[in-house]
């Protein structure tokens, strides 16, 4: 199957632990060793990643490049070690290359008047209060901490679908998009230029899996799949289920929304199945025996 695989930034660096070269690439070693077991069993995987928490840490350093120059860092920093740890985790004559990915933005997308994805650290109440009168940052809530929040506009089109395309036909196993991919938009002129924001990584995974028509779209966050009544005694798992009947269902729009949304849309435009679970549990979910599994009830495509 061609699967397109979403890496969390949060699973790719855990909550609550200070981001090091050394926490990281322990987290991706995880990742590697996980996807490997789908790359063994012949599925052809295009791999993207999130960069929250690693995008945040750069903008705190204070340093005058905007986050479309920040998100392309992250992605060279990320995509190293993935392809290093995909290497020695996967002893074949496997090839992999790193893409940096622009993709197209509305400027004037409403997202940019209402900052909400999440990025760097979480804070006290106190320390976000004290960053954004210093920083001048729009702070959220998240869950019991607080995040900086960035604009987040809704991916239009990738730059580079011809040669991620190119790439797949010469069974190379890309890593592209990283971040949600490097913000841009199109200037009257035509020409292209980056933009202050960060793109959703799960809309921009999903935009990514339906133009490659692939059968499968796994989003990997550090959550065993999706929950009803998640925070709550009565919180439950949800195992199997179809766009229509998340669409009847609430979900935070900073965290967990965007991936059932993104999944939705993926399984609505190729028939394919799209699956949420635990960074280390990709063939199980693969095999529909861990996460939440969402599918047309209708369609024969992509398995089980």
């Amino acid at each position: 199957m061609r699967i397109v695989v979403a890496l969390g930034g949060n699973a790719l660096s855990k909550r609550g632990e200070t981001l090091t070269a050394r926490s990281q690439r322990a987290s991706i070693r995880i990742a590697a060793k996980s996807l490997a077991t789908l790359l063994e069993t012949g599925h052809e995987l295009i791999i993207t990643h999130g960069n929250g928490p690693q995008v945040g840490y750069l903008a705190l350093q204070g340093g005058p490049f905007p986050l479309d120059v920040l998100g392309a860092e992250t992605d060279g920093m990320i995509g190293y070690v993935l392809q290093q740890e995909l290497d020695n985790a996967y002893a074949s004559d496997a090839r992999f290359a790193t893409l940096l990915t622009q993709i197209e933005v509305d400027p004037n997308d409403p997202a940019f008047q209402t900052p909400s994805k999440f990025i760097g650290a979480v804070y006290s109440e106190n320390d976000a209060a004290k960053l954004s009168v210093d920083r001048g940052w729009t702070i959220g809530a998240d869950g019991t901490g607080f995040r900086r929040t960035v604009p987040s506009p809704r991916p239009k089109r990738i730059l580079e679908l011809e040669v991620i395309q190119l790439l797949l036909d010469q069974k190379v196993i890309v890593i592209c998009a990283g971040g949600g991919g490097i913000p841009v938009v199109q200037k009257p002129d035509g020409t292209m230029i980056g933009i202050e924001a960060v793109i959703d990584k799960d809309h921009a995974s999903g935009l990514l899996a339906r133009a490659l028509n692939a059968d499968a779209f796994l989003m990997l966050t550090d959550v065993k799949g999706v929950f009803d009544h998640w925070g709550t005694p009565d919180q439950t798992l949800i195992r199997q289920t179809s766009p229509d009947a998340l669409s009847k269902k609430s979900f935070p729009a900073g965290s967990m929304g965007p991936k059932v949304e993104a999944a939705c849309d993926f399984v609505r435009g190729t028939g394919g199945f799209s699956a949420i679970g635990k960074l280390a549990d990709c063939a199980d979910l693969v095999s529909g025996t861990s996460g939440t599994r969402i599918r047309s009830p209708h369609s024969a495509k992509g398995g089980a």
